[in-house]
């Protein structure tokens, strides 16, 4: 049995036990990078997104997207996982590595190749320029896909979709996106095929995340059509900004969470999203009655929030 085979097999394994699980109910997630430590705008997001599936019912999984192994910052992994604990969040199931399952992105980049859905590319940022959106050069060349980048086609068509809380979003996919990267020239798999593929595999029914994942979405919604996935539903969350009104990010050098300091974050990240407030207790106790009193229409329908975070 080749490597490709054993992939394939396990693979159809996976998307076998996903077709075994009901979808009938909300299924959402917390995905973040382990580039950094996690900080007050990952807080927001691990509140929203979890508050959003327990007042449903619902069930919320942990994902570390970790497939671009050169940007792991020391320790940052460890920092997330203490984090979750500290903050009182409970996961409904394993917490998922992405790392771990790179044989099955190359699976689904196999099935891709067979269906002439994707083209090896040789340009380099340098070759593009300033373009921000690819123009296709590569596409009909025919490469060779050893050591090339692997981008996927898209058509001259319009997809849109509703957001929950910022509206109706739309992109034409060749004149605003363009063809993308699925694998990059150095081997590292692109979050834009890792996180289509496991949010299938997770059966997620929901996405609660940053409004800088916005532009994102219709390449998402793409990728999943073309591998047969249904579309999953939306929200994308106003940003918490710094003093030189950046978003909070571990490349703007965002304090990392203070675990000490849980309860009280907490109440700021609940504050922050606009929400009833909650007593000061334990973690676990706050995001009880957080998610007792959960209510989007409070969240601001804007990309950014007010006031200066840390």
């Amino acid at each position: 049995m080749t490597v490709n085979d054993s992939s394939a097999e396990h693979l159809s394994a996976l998307v076998q036990q996903r077709n075994h699980v009901s979808l009938s109910h909300y299924s959402g997630r917390f995905a973040p990078s382990p580039t950094g430590p996690l900080h007050f705008g990952s807080l927001i997001t691990a509140v929203a997104s979890y508050c959003d599936a327990k007042s449903q019912q619902g069930t919320w999984l942990v994902r570390i997207e970790d497939t671009d192994i050169p940007r792991i910052y020391p320790d940052s992994e460890t920092h997330i996982l203490n984090s979750i604990a500290a903050f009182g969040f409970e996961v409904d199931g394993e917490i998922i590595f992405q790392r771990q399952r790179l044989s099955i992105y190359e699976a689904l980049i196999e099935q891709l190749k067979q269906q002439h859905l994707v083209y090896a590319c040789q340009c380099t940022r340098k070759m593009l320029g300033s373009n921000a959106i690819y123009q296709g050069t590569c596409r009909d060349l025919n490469l060779n896909f050893k050591d090339q980048a692997i981008r996927v086609k898209v058509n001259d068509e319009h997809i849109c979709f509703d957001d929950r809380l910022q509206g109706q979003h739309c992109s034409n996919l060749k004149y605003d996106l363009g063809d993308f990267v699925l694998k990059r020239r150095d081997g590292i798999i692109n979050y834009q095929l890792a996180v289509v593929v496991d949010d299938f595999l997770q059966g997620i029914t929901h996405v609660v995340r940053g409004a800088d994942l916005l532009d994102n979405t219709e390449r998402q919604i793409w990728l999943g059509q073309l591998l047969g996935y249904p579309r999953l539903s939306y929200m994308h969350l106003p940003l918490a900004m710094n003093a030189n009104g950046q978003k909070l990010s571990k490349q703007n050098l965002a304090q990392a969470l203070d675990l000490k300091q849980a309860p009280l974050l907490l109440a700021q990240a609940i504050d922050a999203l606009h929400q009833p407030s909650v007593e000061l207790d334990t973690p676990s106790n706050m995001l009880k009655q957080a998610v007792a009193q959960w209510n989007i229409d409070q969240i601001p329908h804007q990309t950014n929030l007010n006031g200066i975070f840390l």
